[in-house]
């Protein structure tokens, strides 16, 4: 399988399965949830599935978009997007506290809720989506398969008049590069923990209305 025969594609609700294993296997080795799920103790599996479920279900609670890459039907790419009006607000959502609390404990929810409040902070101010999950199953990276998906995603968001373009963070430093090829910048750092979180932004022109005509 190779790019060339991938489909990329705006997904529904009806993935939400699909997305919640795929992203558990692309985020179970990052360096970031490592730190924030306690990596070092039991259950750690367990509490990456419950905080990928928690996060998939809560974007698609609240009808935010998510474009996913495909090869014969089979989910292998997905990145979920907050458009600027509508970002994720966690801290403000005690129904998904509760599930986190229920799912993780509470001293990891509140590492997850202390990471995503470092992240909002680093951010520029102006309207930008973010990209709060993304991920490549890996088994098939290195296949352009994230390169393909993220340029859908810049096409997609670009076509909001609003927005200055694409914000997203990582942990994992050798990925920077393939961001960087990208026309991303680095805009920030956080720390979480011993996790240096780097901020990047793929900006963007509004594509005129002719153009999307």
């Amino acid at each position: 399988m190779s790019a060339t025969s991938a489909e990329v594609r705006m997904l529904d609700a009806g993935y939400q399965r699909e997305a919640c294993s795929l992203l558990y296997h692309a985020y179970r080795h990052e360096p970031t949830f490592a730190y924030l799920l306690e990596a070092t103790r039991s259950g750690f599996d367990s509490r990456v599935r419950a905080t990928v479920r928690e996060l998939v279900n809560q974007h698609f609670a609240e009808e935010l978009p998510a474009i996913g890459v495909l090869i014969n039907e089979r989910l292998l790419g997905i990145a979920l997007i907050a458009p600027p009006q509508r970002c994720l607000g966690l801290g403000e959502s005690w129904s998904w506290q509760l599930r986190m609390l229920l799912g993780i404990g509470l001293r990891c929810t509140r590492r997850y809720l202390d990471y995503h409040a470092a992240v909002q902070t680093g951010l520029p101010p102006g309207p930008f989506h973010r990209l709060p999950l993304l991920g490549i199953h890996p088994e098939f990276q290195g296949q352009h398969l994230g390169a393909q998906l993220l340029q859908a995603v810049h096409a997609w968001c670009a076509e909001d008049d609003s927005s200055q373009g694409v914000v997203l963070d990582t942990g994992n430093p050798q990925y920077l590069a393939f961001y960087r090829r990208l026309g991303y910048q680095e805009i920030g750092a956080v720390a979480v923990g011993s996790i240096i979180q780097y901020l990047l932004l793929h900006a963007h022109s509004p594509v005129p209305a002719k153009a999307r005509a």
